[in-house]
């Protein structure tokens, strides 16, 4: 009996975005990151190259952060009330790039100047030569006026700011246009929003393959099947040649998965869950390789034991071609 060949011809792929630039390119990052450029299905060589792996950034605040449980105590307390000394963690770690967020410049968090936020990243991009990927406070009258000084800032480092919206892109879009970044596309888990803000930031002059997609995600047992099927559509949606889909995916895996009480819950809860010490890196780790399969291309991660499960299962996935 022979085996019915379930190979797949698609007929596109998706887009590659470079974050970061090295002095050659008129940055002074010690390489870049490339991520996106699958030609198939997840992890299945056989139905289509997957040039560059998944990448992991590892979140870094610029204040210390308030409610963190204690596995991430444990891990950053020391550092955390420095961005600079927790970006270098975070290198230390392994990340592939940092993921910088400017909390305190949010009203309620600090209502830091935009001068401040300007200081933070440049004291990051001076200590840590990685990429960097650059977030607002989610307050658009604030974001509007630090974003830009930052983009200013960075100039020529080519880093990946967050985020445009369907509502607020104009700002953003025009500063990382006018100073060299790559953007992120923030969007309810749904095609036709991300579809419209990638329509938007495009009619600004804004090229289609500087953009990297960003759904809302959740984390593993809070409608994990949802988001996967949004992933796994808009992934297919790429490759059978839609154009507005096709950029790479990043998701905010840390984030996500250390705010459910499952993985945060403390020892009382160990009889029925196990110890938090290693309850919390599973829930962000099995989240993690959830959403690779489903077509994310960069995950935002917090726990290092988290991260070296997930580089682990990926190479194993690689190492396996698929089948």
């Amino acid at each position: 009996m022979s085996i019915p060949e379930v190979k797949e011809k698609w007929s596109a792929r998706v887009s590659e975005v470079t974050i970061g630039a090295t002095p050659a390119q008129g940055g002074t990052r010690a390489r870049t990151v490339t991520i996106g450029g699958a030609g198939g299905i997840p992890f299945l060589s056989f139905d289509g190259a997957l040039p560059h792996p998944p990448a992991i950034a590892i979140d870094v605040l610029d204040k210390q952060p308030v409610g963190w449980p204690k596995p991430l105590e444990e891990v950053y307390g020391d550092v955390w009330a420095d961005p600079v000394q927790w970006a270098r963690r975070a290198k230390e770690l392994g990340a592939d790039l940092i993921n910088l967020r400017l909390t305190g410049i949010h009203p309620d968090e600090g209502d830091w100047p935009p001068s401040k936020a300007v200081e933070i990243v440049k004291a990051v991009l001076e200590a840590v030569d990685l990429p960097l990927i650059v977030w607002g406070c989610d307050f658009p009258e604030k974001d509007q006026r630090v974003m830009p000084k930052v983009a200013e800032a960075a100039q020529g480092e080519r880093c990946l700011l967050g985020a445009v919206s369907q509502t607020e892109y104009r700002t953003l879009t025009a500063a990382a246009q006018a100073y060299g970044h790559t953007l992120i596309a923030a969007s309810p888990c749904d095609i036709n929003i991300a579809k419209q803000v990638n329509i938007l930031v495009t009619d600004m002059g804004f090229p289609l393959s500087d953009i990297v997609i960003y759904p809302s995600t959740a984390a593993l047992g809070y409608g994990m099947e949802y988001i996967y099927s949004i992933l796994e559509r808009g992934r297919l949606a790429a490759l059978s040649g839609d154009k507005l889909m096709a950029q790479p995916v990043i998701l905010d895996v840390g984030f996500e998965a250390w705010r459910v009480k499952e993985a945060r819950a403390d020892e009382e809860m160990a009889d029925a869950w196990g110890p938090l010490a290693y309850r919390g890196p599973a829930w962000e780790a099995v989240t993690a390789t959830d959403l690779l399969q489903g077509g994310a291309d960069l995950l935002i991660m917090r726990h290092p034991e988290a991260i070296r499960a997930v580089r682990e299962a990926v190479g194993q996935l690689m190492q396996g071609d698929g089948k």
